[in-house]
């Protein structure tokens, strides 16, 4: 199948063309591409946000510093304990 041939958003209607409109055509194209016929799951932004800030969190962290993480970060030093030792 040649993706090549969708070129404008005039050419999808619906989610489809909703998609595009957001990502872009050529993305849109990638994405058939990959997953047509599949059901993908895209994570809410908190949920990607929450990976992303406890990844930055234990890279941060030095073996003393609850305190100042929990400060930085607008959580409790126990939630940083907790993501340091692997229990988020």
């Amino acid at each position: 199948m040649d993706l090549e041939k969708i070129t404008c958003l005039d050419q999808l209607s619906g989610e489809q063309r909703d998609l595009a409109e957001t990502i872009g055509i050529e993305a849109y194209r990638k994405l058939v591409e990959e997953y047509g016929g599949t059901h993908i799951y895209i994570c809410k932004a908190g949920t990607v946000l929450k990976e992303v800030i406890c990844k930055e969190i234990q890279e941060k962290f030095n073996g003393k510093n609850y305190k100042s993480l929990s400060r930085e970060y607008g959580i409790s030093e126990k939630t940083v304990r907790k993501l340091v030792s692997g229990k988020s």
